[in-house]
């Protein structure tokens, strides 16, 4: 609950526009309140009111002119964010990507996985379907890499063991995994992004492109 509320409240801090107008000038460079003041055209007493309420929240920190000691500087603390991305995902088995059939964009984010993980993948379906997409075989092959070989539809029952982490690609796959009140592991969103958009993304990308995207959006959620 502490994290919580520093969380809450640190947000609760950036609502104001004025504050938030403040933080965005000291993400490029540390200011002196008076800079502050001229840039955004804020009286100094207002510019006062802000900064101390950024830095009690912790979003701001004051530091000492190296030159006039009399002087000081604020500067936009990012640690104070970074420490609020969700912690890493650790996964002690396989990764298993599912969609309803897996025909199409499972058997894609198979296929892609290596290029950004060394953690063993496969993909299932909720109901599989009775054969890979070919529009699915076409889209890698475009982009320069293939499907997994002999890559067919394959039942989550039939391959699911308890150590693996599943990945839904579609809603309905997800919506089908879903049990009240119990986390079965699935994952809609990667990097922040849904799946069907980042597979749309990564498809249509080059895939040096395509791959260091993927890198950053898994890594960004602790898989390595």
């Amino acid at each position: 609950m502490p994290d919580l509320h520093r969380r809450s409240e640190a947000f609760a801090a950036l609502a104001d526009p004025s504050r938030l107008r403040v933080v965005d000038l000291l993400t490029v460079s540390d200011l002196s309140p008076g800079e502050i003041s001229s840039r955004l055209g804020m009286a100094s007493n207002l510019v006062a009111f802000h900064v101390r309420v950024l830095e009690e929240r912790g979003i701001v920190q004051r530091i000492r002119s190296e030159g006039d000691k009399r002087r000081t500087y604020l500067r936009f603390v990012p640690e104070l964010f970074e420490s609020m991305q969700p912690a890493p995902v650790r996964v002690s088995g396989r990764v298993i990507f599912v969609c309803t059939a897996n025909s199409a964009r499972s058997q894609l984010a198979e296929a892609l996985w290596p290029f950004v993980s060394d953690v063993p993948a496969i993909s299932a379906g909720t109901n599989p379907g009775l054969t890979v997409n070919e529009a699915a075989v076409a889209a890698a092959r475009r982009h320069g890499f293939a499907l997994s070989p002999g890559a067919h539809p394959k039942s989550l029952d039939a391959v699911y063991e308890n150590d693996d982490f599943l990945i839904s690609v579609c809603d309905r796959a997800h919506e089908r995994l879903a049990v009240p009140g119990q986390d079965v592991g699935a994952v809609r969103l990667i990097g922040g992004v849904p799946m069907a958009e980042w597979m749309r993304r990564v498809l249509y990308r080059s895939m040096n492109g395509a791959s260091a995207a993927a890198r950053a959006a898994l890594v960004s959620k602790g898989c390595r």
